[in-house]
C-alpha cells in the first residue's frame, strides 16, 4: 500500500507537470486517509464515475478532467460540493493530469490514440510539449476509410467533414476540444486533422483550406491516457488498477 502523495509525486515528475500552464490544478486535487493498494481511472471526475469507485471501494481515483477549474465559481456547492462531499465520505483520494497528460510522448493521449490509428513517424508538431501531433499512414487511403478505421478504433462513428479529393496519407491530430488548431494543422501539409469537438466555423475552415476534418469525440479521444498512466502506476507500485468507462457521446 501506498500514500496518495507518494503517487502523485511520481506522477508530477513523471509528466513534467511543473512545465505546463494550465486550466486548473494538476495532481492530488482531493487528498483521503487510505492508504492506496486500489486504483480507479476514468475521463472525468463525474458523480458516476466516483460512485463506481465507491462501490469498487477504490482507495483513490486518477482522471484527466478532475475539479477546479479557472473561471469556475470557487464554493463547494450543488454538483461540485456532492461530488467532493462523496469522496471525503468514503476517504478517497482524487488525482488529476489535464495538459501534460495530454501532451506525454509515451503516456499521453495524444500518443496513444496515435498508436490506436496506427499512425506512424507520430510527434508533437513543435518542440516536446507541443499538444498537436503529426503522423503518417503507411499506406494512404480514402478519407472514408480512415474515417472507418477511426470508427473502428473508438467504437463511435466521427463526424466526417470531406474536403479532398486525394488519399489520405499524412494526419494532424489533438484530442478533445482542440478543433480551433486547424489553422497550425492546414499550415504542416497534412490531408486530414483529427480532434474531438467541432464547431460551426469549423467547416467552413476545412472547405477553405483544403483538409479533411474528422470529429471524433472530446470523451472518446481522451480515454487512453488515463488508461496507460493507472497501469504504470500499478505497476510501479505494485497495486490494481481499473479503468471505468462512463459514456458520454460529446
Amino acid at each position: 500500500m501506498t500514500p496518495a502523495v507518494d503517487i502523485a509525486d511520481y506522477c508530477n515528475l513523471l509528466l513534467g507537470v511543473e512545465r505546463f500552464s494550465d486550466y486548473c490544478p494538476n495532481g492530488l486535487q482531493v487528498e483521503g486517509g487510505r492508504q492506496i493498494r486500489r486504483l480507479l481511472t476514468g475521463v472525468t471526475a463525474c458523480r458516476r464515475l466516483i460512485d463506481a469507485a465507491v462501490e469498487a471501494d477504490a482507495d483513490a481515483l486518477l482522471v484527466h478532467h478532475g475539479f477546479f477549474w479557472k473561471g469556475e465559481p470557487a464554493p463547494l456547492t450543488g454538483v461540485k460540493g456532492r461530488r467532493i462531499r462523496t469522496l471525503l465520505r468514503a476517504d478517497m483520494s482524487l488525482l488529476a493530469y489535464h495538459l501534460p497528460l495530454d501532451a506525454h510522448p509515451e503516456f499521453g493521449n495524444n500518443r496513444q490514440l496515435g498508436l490506436r490509428l496506427g499512425l506512424l513517424e507520430a510527434a508533437p508538431g513543435s518542440g516536446a510539449d507541443d499538444l498537436l501531433w503529426t503522423g503518417v499512414l503507411a499506406e494512404p487511403m480514402t478519407g472514408a476509410g480512415f474515417a472507418e478505421r477511426v470508427e473502428q478504433a473508438l467504437g463511435r462513428e466521427p463526424l466526417h467533414i470531406a474536403v479532398v479529393d486525394r488519399p489520405v496519407h499524412r494526419v494532424a491530430w489533438c484530442t478533445g476540444a482542440a478543433q480551433g488548431a486547424i489553422e497550425r494543422a492546414a499550415a504542416l501539409g497534412v490531408d486530414c486533422y483529427l480532434s474531438g469537438e467541432v464547431s460551426e466555423q469549423t467547416v467552413h475552415l476545412a472547405r477553405e483550406l483544403g483538409v479533411d476534418y474528422l470529429a471524433a469525440g472530446h470523451h472518446a479521444t481522451e480515454r487512453y491516457g488515463v488508461q496507460a498512466l493507472g497501469a504504470e502506476i500499478a505497476a510501479t507500485f505494485g497495486i490494481e488498477h481499473r479503468f471505468v468507462e462512463i459514456d458520454n457521446p460529446v
